[in-house]
């Protein structure tokens, strides 16, 4: 499937495989990267790519997976497979601990509402004997000591040490007093151990005085370690005890692991699925790293990425703090051979090797940096012709190596083959070894198979105009900072940039003039072209972009536009009619008021008080109905009309006012404005342009007819401003009282009253009556040339 053995050196998947590995928490895990196989079944490739997207999404996620405990216990299973055998305390631990993590690992996926189908599908098939674990924690303990509870022959035996121990203590602590008190030993010794045995230091001279067995001696020799008489048949029971512990320990595990030993098979099936979970893991935390995606496969040859890179070249750049330019290339059965060309350190053989890396990666289940909307076909074998092979073993020059491996190309490329040459043609004379490149890739085009070429020779550029299945690729570089800028661009040829690159460098310009005649002016003409080619190409591009961005916001802000105008049309309408409707509601809601309030004056006789609080109602609603009436009208421009501009018969409203009135009269700076057959006089300052209503809004009865009647001559005969002059205090409030009444009930804004200068009484009084009453805004002297203090403005709320 690849060409040659050592394909995985040349395109770098070897160091991804050692990154790999890092991530990986255990050895099984490591040896499923290091056995990883490039597939060429498009259901195997999906399938891994699921599995390796899903763990990322696991990873990427809020949710909780186990990450330890990954440990391999497959050797010692196969090694208690043999009857007799059996498991030590410490591999017993382990494979509890890791079946803990096996258990937790299936049920995260066996969970209802896993949304991880392919994981769920490998945890399917896992099965692990609950009782295997809840053995093994009968017998051993967090710490992975048998427990006392293991067995009762075994709990029996420990309590036995316990009490037999207890009273070797406390019988050679004993001895030990009377050592000191006799001065057989020192008074600050201690008891101590010697071979397992607990004795006591005693000094060499005494040692005859103590019976007893001596375990050892000082260095010095002035001190023997000696284990009294009396202790010894104890520290005998307790050594046989010790045994027979050991016995029955050694029979607990035997016994477990007879008991283990039908599911070994099945226990082994789970460890692997843990490997398998470890290399799925791997794979998705170097997907994280990398900004691995999952593109678009077809099951057929071919590649349309937008914004790779290389993995490699990432790492390295991010860990420096660099960007890596992306890559955006296309290989298709109908253009199936790149022909990349550009200056030296221009970034050819990292495009070519990015297309092998990513696309071996790809179909050995790994995710790849790719951008969101790439698409992948499947590719059956892989070939690639990239480095120095010259071997002094062989005999063979870098040309020969170069040949030979072109040749198996020849020989064995077809339409599923991806192929990958590096520096074609080189090595050789540039003439001959230019002929004889441009008939191997005329034969390479003949195999159908798909493939990219760097070169530097200007005949292999020139034959993407004689096939249509080949097409040139560039290595933009910077005429003006004379630097590559590792950018591919395809459909046109790239330039070495020999001259310029040598010119950069300081290189001697006489060499140069001189390079230049031997090369000839019909090839230095076709550099230039190339580059000027470049340039306008990349001039052409910019400009379609931008007019691309234009269109589209145009279209964009047409779009919206047309959407606002329709809801605004809409919503106009809507409140024109919701206006309509409420203004009925309060003229109706008016109308029954008026109605009742000159009822209620009539019955009264305009008593003095009834009018008061008839009047203070009166007040109340019709603040209600203005804030309401202000609340539903839309805002209106306020222009002061001009004087010449007002006539008799225009349609008018008044500032504080929703209902459009007709003017009937206009003298001076008064006008006479009739709302619904009711006459208001009013200023030209406060009248505000209007146009005509359709229909009138009140309704047209009787009982309507007589009460606009009866409003109708007080508007007519109503005076804005009434004179008291001469009149006694008490009859002067009574007047105004009544003057205010009619003007409230005809909204007037604003009245004066005239009251004389003269020793201001008058004038103090009726200011205190205004002060007093709620239907007052505010009041004010006149203006000093019509009057001053000797009139009251009054402006009604």
């Amino acid at each position: 499937m690849v060409f040659p053995g050592n394909f995985e050196d040349k395109v770098e998947f070897s160091i991804v495989k050692e990154l790999l590995k890092k991530e990986c928490l255990s050895e099984p895990g490591r040896k499923r990267v290091e056995d990883i196989q490039c597939s060429s079944k498009l259901i195997t490739v999906q399938k891994r790519l699921d599995q390796t997207e899903e763990f990322r999404e696991i990873l990427a996620s809020d949710r909780s997976f186990p990450d330890q405990d990954y440990i391999d216990m497959v050797p010692e299973l196969l090694r208690v497979r043999l009857p007799g055998t059996f498991m030590d305390t410490e591999d017993l631990f382990d494979l509890s601990i890791s079946l803990v993590t096996i258990t937790a690992c299936v049920t995260f996926f066996k969970d209802p509402e896993c949304p991880y189908p392919r994981l769920s599908e490998l945890a399917g098939i896992i099965h692990i004997d609950p009782s295997i674990l809840k053995s093994i924690d009968r017998i051993i303990d967090q710490k992975a000591n048998i427990r006392n509870s293991a067995s009762p022959k075994l709990a029996g035996i420990r309590k036995d040490i316990v009490r037999k121990a207890t009273r070797n203590e406390k019988m050679i602590g004993q001895l030990l007093a009377l050592a000191k008190s006799s001065g057989w030993t020192a008074g600050d010794a201690n008891i101590t151990i010697r071979q397992g045995r607990l004795v006591i230091p005693v000094q060499a001279a005494s040692k005859r005085k103590m019976s007893g067995f001596i375990h050892d001696e000082s260095a010095s020799g002035n001190t023997v370690f000696i284990e009294p008489a009396e202790n010894f048949e104890i520290n005998n029971e307790i050594r046989e005890l010790e045994n027979a512990e050991r016995r029955e320990i050694i029979r607990i595990l035997t016994e477990f692991t007879d008991q283990l030993r039908p599911s070994i098979d099945s226990l082994i099936q789970a460890y692997e699925f843990l490997s398998l979970m470890d290399f799925i893991r791997a794979k998705a935390r170097f997907a994280l790293r990398i900004n691995g995606e999952k593109p678009s496969l077809e099951n057929k040859p071919g590649i349309h990425w937008n914004k790779a890179v290389h993995p490699l070249l990432y790492l390295n750049h991010q860990a420096r703090g660099k960007k890596v330019v992306s890559l955006d290339i296309s290989l298709t059965p109908e253009q199936r051979i790149l022909i990349i060309s550009g200056p030296n350190a221009g970034g050819k053989s990292v495009c070519l090797k990015t297309v092998g890396l990513l696309q071996y990666m790809l179909q050995s289940g790994l995710l790849i940096p790719v951008g969101k909307n790439s698409v992948s076909g499947i590719f059956s074998q892989f070939c690639i012709e990239i480095g120095d092979e010259q071997s002094i073993d062989n005999d063979l020059s870098t040309y020969s190596s170069h040949l030979i491996n072109i040749k198996y190309f020849l020989d064995h490329a077809h339409d599923g083959t991806l192929f990958l040459i590096d520096e074609f043609g080189a090595g050789t004379d540039p003439q001959l070894g230019g002929a004889i490149a441009e008939a191997i890739l005329e034969g390479l085009t003949q195999t159908k198979a798909q493939g990219i070429i760097t070169t530097h020779y200007s005949n292999l550029k020139l034959l993407a105009d004689k096939y249509d299945t080949i097409q040139n690729g560039a290595m933009l570089f910077d005429t003006e900072k004379m630097q590559p800028l590792f950018k591919l661009k395809t459909g046109q040829p790239g330039s070495s940039f020999t001259f310029e690159i040598a010119r950069k460098i300081g290189f001697p310009e006489n060499i140069l003039d001189t390079a230049a005649k031997k090369t000839g002016k019909t090839h230095l003409d076709f550099e230039k072209q190339l580059q000027q080619l470049e340039i306008e190409r990349e001039h052409l591009d910019k400009q379609q972009k931008e007019f691309e961005v234009a269109d589209e916001f145009l279209i964009e802000l047409t779009g919206k536009y047309k959407k606002q105008l329709e809801e605004l049309e809409r919503s106009r309408k809507e409140i024109m009619q919701k206006a309509f409707m409420e203004a009925e509601d309060i003229i109706r809601d008016s109308n029954r008021l008026i109605e009742h309030t000159i009822k209620e004056i009539k019955e009264t006789e305009a008593d003095k008080e009834k009018t008061r609080k008839v009047r203070q109602k009166l007040e109340q609603k019709k603040a209600a109905l203005h804030k309401e009436i202000i609340k539903q009208r839309p805002e209106r421009k306020k222009d002061t009309l001009k004087t010449t501009s007002l006539k008799t018969g225009d349609w008018v409203t008044l500032e504080d006012h929703a209902l459009p009135g007709l003017i009937t009269k206009i003298k001076g700076e008064n006008v006479l404005v009739r709302i619904n057959e009711v006459n208001i006089s009013t200023s030209k300052e406060k009248l505000i342009p209007a146009e005509e209503p359709e229909h009138m809004l009140l309704p047209k009865n009787k009982t309507h007819s007589n009460v606009m009647h009866s409003i109708h001559e007080k508007a007519a005969n109503f005076k804005l401003r009434i004179d008291v002059r001469g009149k006694k205090a008490e009859e002067a409030l009574n007047i105004l009282k009544k003057y205010l009444d009619n003007a409230i009930l005809l909204s007037m804004g604003e009245v004066s009253v005239i009251h004389g200068k003269g020793d201001g009484i008058l004038r103090k009084v009726i200011r205190e009556y205004l002060s007093s009453e709620e239907g007052i805004k505010h009041f004010d002297d006149e203006h000093i040339e019509r009057g001053g203090s000797g009139i009251t403005k009054i402006y009604l709320k």
